[in-house]
């Protein structure tokens, strides 16, 4: 026997399966102590993709692009609402109103990479590349759903108009002078993307993984005519601009010399008050120099963007400017709905005979309808229940509002849930049908939208060339629309 040798082999068998109590103990003042250390790493990030969740997934794409050709209207002949004809005489023919539609696939990804190291070092902790590829792939869904959305291919913002200023009221900390006010929209990606710390965002070079580059635009309109306005110490600067089509949140560029503007507020409406002095150290409006509001290379219009693209037959309404600075919020009906949703509903039914299947709201807008249903013209009632042993009752208080009954649609009405969605921004209402009515059941669309797949999610587990793994996740898509009148929006809703 060897105890040199045994004592060896076993300090080798230790540091290549070290023992839990070995490998969790640090040396402090007091001596030697363990270090609990819980693993695998705890994820403690939001992860949630509703919409890519629903929307059906259809493979077999070839090509650049997918095509459909479809039929919009039967046009009968003579006075199209009669079919009468002469007895032993024949009816004029009917005829079509058609269109050729495409929607081109586009590639969207994500990569990620470990070094050896850090996989040497992450042993009995986490399997590295496994979670590497895990969180990989969480992240290319929540991409992907911001891309059906309200990816942006073809809506360009333009420029907005001059906002108008005015100066009123008392009280206000805003020092006395003459201010200039630019404004920049933002798409549903631009808001997104822009902070009032970080700015608007314009453009950004991305460096691939494989040392390319290339550029995406970040969803901003390029920048407004300057106005100016005198104000005395005391008064609110308030400014305001022409609602801008595409638009769901506006930028607004302030400061005290003419072009020297800086980044002040971000607002979901299409005007602003500003009443205290104005912040140091944001983003100049020099930085603004084009509209950088699409992607037509790389991107698909999402939902949302779809809609919103004029001669897209989609309902859209978008609030009155109304008092500057607070908007026009949505109105009670008085009966237990809100206006705005119920004009909605009635006009999609008088358009199409649909409605939608679902609301997509902001935590804000949840609120504003639940305060505007939850009133004491529509009879509130307070949910009580009686415990199993009749001793008390459990009070159920501050309720928000699930569903949303549209009477406007065959057999008696529908019930439409009402959903919290993370990127909707505030100041929005997105209704959808996800699915067309019975009365659209042998059109041949079996769905209003779905993402198309030339190649779906696969895998790269890229050649090693240097020290560290890199894996790459893509697919090859594009959310084909057929049926875009099937959509709602509700924009530029104040908050209240």
């Amino acid at each position: 026997m060897n105890p040199t040798q045994d004592t060896l082999d076993l300090v080798k068998g230790a540091l290549r399966a070290p023992d839990d109590r070995l490998a969790k103990t640090i040396s402090t003042g007091t001596g030697l102590v363990a270090y609990d250390l819980q693993a695998p790493a705890k994820n403690l990030y939001p992860f949630v993709t509703p919409i890519r969740n629903v929307v059906p997934r259809i493979g077999g794409g070839t090509g650049t692009a997918t095509n459909w050709r479809q039929v919009t209207a039967l046009i009968g002949s003579g006075f199209d609402a009669m079919g009468w004809v002469p007895e032993g005489q024949r009816s004029g023919q009917m005829s079509y109103e058609t269109a050729t539609k495409s929607a081109t696939y586009v590639t969207i990804g994500e990569e990620d990479a470990a070094t050896y190291e850090a996989i040497s070092a992450g042993r009995f902790f986490e399997d590295i590349q496994a979670r590497m590829t895990f969180r990989l792939l969480q992240k290319m869904m929540l991409k992907e759903e911001m891309a059906i959305l309200a990816g942006n291919a073809s809506l360009q913002l333009g420029t907005p108009a001059t906002p108008v200023l005015s100066a009123s009221g008392t009280g206000a900390t805003l020092p006395a002078a003459t201010y200039y006010v630019k404004v920049v929209g933002l798409t549903l990606e631009g808001y997104q993307n822009s902070s009032l710390a970080g700015g608007v965002a314009t453009t950004k070079a991305i460096t691939g993984a494989d040392g390319h580059n290339y550029t995406l635009n970040g969803g901003s309109s390029n920048i407004s005519a300057e106005a100016s306005q005198a104000v005395t110490l005391g008064q609110t600067l308030f400014a305001t601009v022409a609602p801008l089509p595409g638009a769901v949140a506006y930028a607004w560029y302030v400061g005290t010399a003419t072009g020297a503007e800086t980044l002040q507020a971000l607002t979901t409406i299409d005007s602003v008050a500003i009443s205290a002095p104005l912040a140091g150290g944001t983003q100049a409006q020099s930085a603004i120099t084009a509209d950088n509001s699409a992607n037509p290379s790389y991107a698909y219009d999402g939902l949302l963007t779809t809609a919103l693209l004029p001669g897209s037959n989609a309902y859209v309404a978008t609030q009155p400017t109304g008092t500057a600075g607070t908007g026009t919020p949505l109105t009670a009906s008085g009966r237990g709905s809100v206006v705005e949703i119920d004009t909605m509903f009635q006009t999609m039914w008088n358009n199409f005979e649909l409605s939608p299947t679902v609301l997509y709201v902001n935590v804000q807008e949840l609120k504003n309808i639940t305060d505007k249903v939850l009133s004491n013209a529509s009879a509130p009632l307070l949910r009580y229940e009686a415990s199993a042993d009749g001793n008390a009752y459990d009070l159920a208080a501050a309720g928000a509002v699930s569903f949303y009954f549209n009477p406007f649609a065959l057999n008696g009405g529908l019930r439409i849930p009402i959903r919290i969605h993370p990127r909707v921004p505030p100041g929005t209402i997105i209704g959808w049908a996800e699915n067309l009515p019975i009365q659209y059941q042998s059109s041949e669309v079996p769905n209003v939208a779905e993402v198309k797949t030339r190649q779906d999610y696969y895998q790269i587990d890229w050649p090693v060339v240097t020290r560290q793994r890199q894996v790459g996740v893509y697919a090859e898509e594009v959310l084909a629309v057929y049926a875009p009148f099937a959509m709602g929006v509700i924009t530029n809703i104040g908050n209240g």
